[in-house]
């Protein structure tokens, strides 16, 4: 048994206070939220019931994923129509340009800031 795994497995929780698996190696009836997400389910305000743990080597530190009972997962809740619409508010102002103020119809890069039409006049003009 190697270092990094034998750090990362304690069943018991001795040592961080919950049980700690190796990353990949969680027993059955434990998820993690996205894992979760997956199947249509929530935490629904229960409190962390393990833990997942992955030594980087490169890094020097570990990664940790949060493990949640599955039967105590509670179903997602559906969107209202009021949620919807403000999704859809939010991804018209992460599609519209500032400077040129049109829908450029995918979202524009946050790097840039400007969509590609602003981004090549603003260079031409650079130049």
């Amino acid at each position: 048994m190697s270092a990094a795994w034998g750090k990362c497995f304690d069943p018991s929780g001795a040592r961080y206070g919950v049980p700690t698996y190796p990353w990949r190696l969680a027993p059955d009836g434990y998820a993690t939220r996205r894992q979760l997400r997956a199947r249509g389910l929530r935490p629904g305000g229960q409190p962390i019931a393990a833990q997942l743990m992955r030594v980087n080597r490169r890094a020097g530190g570990v990664r940790v994923a949060y493990l949640y009972r599955e039967e105590l997962a509670k179903p997602v809740r559906p969107m209202t129509s009021r949620k919807w619409g403000a999704l859809a508010l939010a991804m018209l102002a992460r599609r519209t340009c500032p400077r040129c103020r049109l829908d450029v119809g995918y979202c524009i890069p946050r790097s840039y800031g400007i969509c590609g039409l602003c981004l090549v006049a603003e260079e031409q003009r650079a130049a």
